[in-house]
């Protein structure tokens, strides 16, 4: 998805039990197009296959490569940024942390799964730790994938790189009680903002472009 007069884009992976077309894929990219940001879906092997099993650790990060690579192709010299949902966004910086991948200049992370749910730990983000280029990690207060403190914690020791969004309200998938008075609609918009705010400025825009204020 490309707007017209885009300053960036996204490679953007999915998670791991929803494809690239999951209705909540499709939503922030058009919410990304508001913001003058393009991006690029695509799916894992065993997604596009059918299969539910992820596929293997290093096939994810190959396919990551060639998704980059396709972007790269296509994306006429745009600034390129790489990332994903959840299992996708963890696949991104795997690959990242083993090569970096060429020209990217910053990782975006939809929830970045931290550790299995009600098992805390910090063992998934250590790898992070070898990545040297700017990321983003926007969490969901209610974020069963990603225990708030451990999060925090984490940030903080990559923090020379690395910058934490927390969602209010949000849980792993982004949605949030209908008590708390968030729609979904709230939340992309949020996620969408956030990351053009942090991502623009390093592509060297110097400000955010409204495609469609009226969303």
């Amino acid at each position: 998805m490309r707007p017209r007069g885009a300053t960036a884009c996204l490679v953007l992976a999915h998670g791991a039990g929803a494809g690239m077309n999951h209705p909540f894929m499709l939503a922030i990219t058009k919410a990304l197009a508001t913001e003058g940001i393009a991006t690029l879906r695509y799916q894992f092997p065993y997604m596009e296959s059918g299969r539910k099993r992820t596929d293997f650790p290093h096939l994810c990060h190959a396919t990551v490569r060639a998704a980059v690579a396709a972007a790269r192709r296509l994306g006429r010299q745009l600034p390129l940024f790489a990332g994903g949902k959840s299992f996708g966004g963890r696949m991104t910086s795997q690959a990242q942390a083993a090569s970096p991948l060429p020209d990217v200049r910053g990782l975006i992370f939809l929830g970045f799964p931290l550790h299995p749910a009600k098992r805390p730990s910090n063992d998934r983000g250590r790898h992070l730790l070898e990545i040297s280029i700017p990321m983003i990690f926007l969490q969901g207060t209610r974020d069963a994938l990603a225990e708030p403190k451990l999060m925090r914690r984490l940030i903080r020791r990559i923090s020379r790189c690395a910058r934490l969004t927390s969602i209010q309200h949000a849980d792993h998938s982004f949605h949030a009680p209908v008590r708390s008075g968030r729609t979904d609609d709230d939340i992309q918009d949020e996620l969408a903002a956030a990351i053009a705010t942090w991502l623009l400025p390093l592509a060297g825009c110097s400000k955010i472009v409204q495609m469609n204020p009226s969303r």
